[in-house]
């Protein structure tokens, strides 16, 4: 797609939606990006603060279970373009609700895909060139064994979870969409993400928050489950490549090149505070409870706790398309993308108090309208 896009980004508040919003943005700053969010727990506005005062961009507050906020959005905004990260996306809370999940992952995604359709095929004033980029996961692929080889695109779905299950149903609906309607579609499955403004329930902002607070360090199991992790920059990166040079119709796989057993990586991120608290005295004084300002050792937090309900032994992701037809190849190794996470997390204590208090709610009513 050639000149200046109309970009809806659904999700566009939550952790990897607002790391890809403001990369857009400042890769592509003629670009019209529309932002359209149910603000849920998980979705924070305070995310985009950054990009908030572009001309380029707009917030709408909406929910894609509501056909009628998303055919008017992409009525008045002309979108050509969009990428869709909007999902109920914690295993935990699937097994627990999942009526949710199909409702956003499954039905949401249709909602979007219908007025895509009704705006990109069906109307005499179409754009030219439209795409709908699909954000889905590796656990649609089920799980692996320790001397399986990696999930390529070619790895038949096998999902284990609700929330696996209905990011499922949502791909072959998009799929569905591409070979029916012969919308243009492109989807993109990847690995475990981690990085600056994760919600703290996924495993490693959970773990510094607890680390920080003097609170337990809870692990399923024996921790010996294995996660191939993704630098959310490197995951931005990757969908820009499959967006604007991946084949119409396919499936890219991108992942971080980093397997890594969930005790391995407690493990780090103890000895990684430690030394944090080494080198800076001040941190003792931001943060009291944690045992390494008071000379003690952040792995006796540690604790394991009864494994999850149908818990995925290993995912791994086999990159290779990506990297063969895109020039897809993450930046970051797990030591380095740890450490700016850790980094952003020590100088960002007032963002994740926020979110984890709920008090961010009134920070958004106090700055914005629901609409802008």
């Amino acid at each position: 797609m050639t000149g200046a896009r109309k970009v809806l980004v659904t999700g566009g508040a939550g952790f990897i939606g607002a790391n890809f919003v403001r990369y857009w943005s400042d890769k592509y700053p003629s670009d019209r990006i529309v932002v359209l969010d149910a603000l849920t727990y998980a979705g924070n506005r305070a995310n985009l603060e950054s990009v908030e005062d572009r001309d380029t961009y707009r917030f709408v507050h909406g929910n894609i279970l509501d056909p009628a906020v998303i055919g008017d959005t992409m009525q008045r905004e002309a979108i050509d373009t969009i990428v869709h990260f909007a999902a109920e996306s914690h295993v935990d809370r699937s097994i627990h609700e999942p009526d949710a999940f199909i409702q956003t992952n499954v039905i949401g995604t249709n909602n979007l895909l219908m007025a895509a359709r009704k705006h990109w095929i069906d109307s005499d004033s179409a754009p030219a060139n439209h795409l709908f980029h699909h954000v889905s996961t590796d656990e649609v692929y089920g799980t692996l064994g320790p001397g399986d080889p990696a999930f390529t695109e070619q790895t038949l779905y096998a999902p284990n979870s609700p929330y696996a299950a209905s990011k499922a149903a949502s791909d072959h609906l998009v799929r569905s969409y591409h070979h029916t309607f012969g919308m243009q579609v492109t989807t993109s499955n990847c690995s475990n993400n981690y990085g600056p403004y994760q919600f703290p329930e996924k495993l490693i902002p959970l773990m510094i928050v607890n680390a920080l607070t003097g609170k337990a360090l809870p692990v399923y199991g024996d921790g010996s489950n294995i996660r191939d992790w993704l630098y959310v920059d490197d995951h931005c990166r990757g969908i820009d490549l499959v967006m604007n040079k991946g084949r119409v119709g396919a499936t890219y796989n991108i992942g971080g090149n980093n397997e890594w057993r969930n005790i391995d990586i407690v493990n780090q991120l103890c000895s990684s505070i430690d030394a944090a608290f080494a080198a800076n005295e001040q941190l003792a004084v931001q943060f009291p409870q944690a045992p390494a300002a008071k000379g003690q050792k952040t792995e006796s937090l540690v604790c394991f706790v009864a494994d999850r309900l149908g818990h995925d032994w290993r995912y791994a992701i086999d990159a290779t398309l990506a990297e063969s037809e895109l020039g897809y190849k993450p930046e970051e190794d797990f030591e380095s993308g740890f450490q700016l996470t850790l980094n952003w997390m020590l100088q960002n204590e007032g963002w994740w108090r926020a979110v984890m208090d709920g008090s961010y709610r009134d920070w958004i009513s106090r700055n914005y309208s629901a609409e802008s």
